[in-house]
């Protein structure tokens, strides 16, 4: 099927007081794993592509972003493209030329009168191309470069500031300091939840969490009731892409073929996939929570 749109699908998630799931990829077996394990669940997907996997890719976006494409035009659920974590600006204006509808342009690391002027840029050159456009504001931490602790006194997203943000900078979508970090590979991040409902009150559009492979699944579920609409996920399947290999190999230590270690990895990562789904489609009434009315 064609390509969805990011805002499309978050759109709808929020409408439904539940969550899509976005994942990180970085090879052609992430693509094929996010996508198959969004088929098992019956449910949409959005693949992301960060700045730092542009990177990882020797500074190259389109090699892997038309693989991703064309892999999500063969899915038998609604696939979207996504650029994530974005601060190079080059980077930014190749979006739309490789298919994503949607960036995340991260201005997060300066001060609140910097952030807002770089977003609100970013904001009108990518509405003009047609762009859905996410930001962040306070400090998720656990990235390169962000020296400020995730749980140090101002860390935190401030509600009134948000609003602000969102109003001052015409931002589609905000991701939200609440508690979680970037790259944990333990499950103990402890979310505010009364924090996310006061946000969730303040912000008229759609909330997006971080670092969301370090929560636990009654945190994400009790996320989604109080209002978050897009979750991405990027360490979690790295973790079980890695487990898988090094399982692999310590039963089959003469293995050489990549296909079948691979091949493992790209099942349990599709695994994970499906599970994680599972956790954010209930809607909110399966946290014991009342979802948040937006304003």
């Amino acid at each position: 099927m064609p390509l969805a749109t990011t805002g499309e699908l978050v759109t709808r998630a929020a409408a439904a007081h539940c969550a899509v799931a976005a994942f990180n990829i970085i090879t052609l077996e992430h693509v094929e794993a996010v996508i198959a394990g969004a088929e098992a669940a019956d449910a949409p997907v959005v693949l992301q592509v960060s700045e730092n996997a542009v990177r990882f890719r020797h500074g190259r976006l389109h090699p892997l972003a038309r693989a991703a494409a064309v892999a999500a035009e063969r899915a038998r659920v609604p696939v979207a493209l996504h650029l994530d974590h974005v601060q190079s600006d080059d980077l930014l204006r190749q979006a739309p030329g490789a298919g994503f509808s949607s960036v995340m342009y991260d201005a997060a690391r300066l001060p609140y009168t910097e952030n807002l002027a770089a977003t609100r840029a970013a904001v009108a050159w990518a509405h003009a191309q047609g762009l859905w456009i996410e930001a962040e504001l306070g400090q998720i931490g656990g990235k390169a470069g962000q020296e400020r602790d995730a749980h140090a006194p101002g860390a935190r997203t401030d509600p009134e500031e948000a609003r602000a943000f969102v109003a001052d900078s015409g931002v589609d979508a905000l991701a939200v300091a609440i508690g979680s970090v970037h790259a944990m590979t333990t499950r103990t991040a402890a979310l505010d939840h009364a924090l996310l409902q006061r946000l969730a009150r303040a912000v008229p559009v759609p909330l997006v969490l971080h670092g969301s492979s370090g929560v636990p699944d009654d945190g994400l579920v009790a996320a989604v009731a109080g209002g978050i609409a897009k979750v991405n996920v990027g360490t979690a399947l790295s973790v079980a892409m890695t487990r898988a290999i090094k399982e692999f190999l310590a039963a089959r230590p003469e293995a050489v073929d990549a296909r079948q270690y691979l091949g493992a990895a790209r099942e349990a990562m599709a695994r994970e996939v499906t599970r994680i789904i599972g956790v954010l489609s209930p809607p909110a009434r399966a946290a014991g929570i009342s979802p948040v009315s937006r304003p």
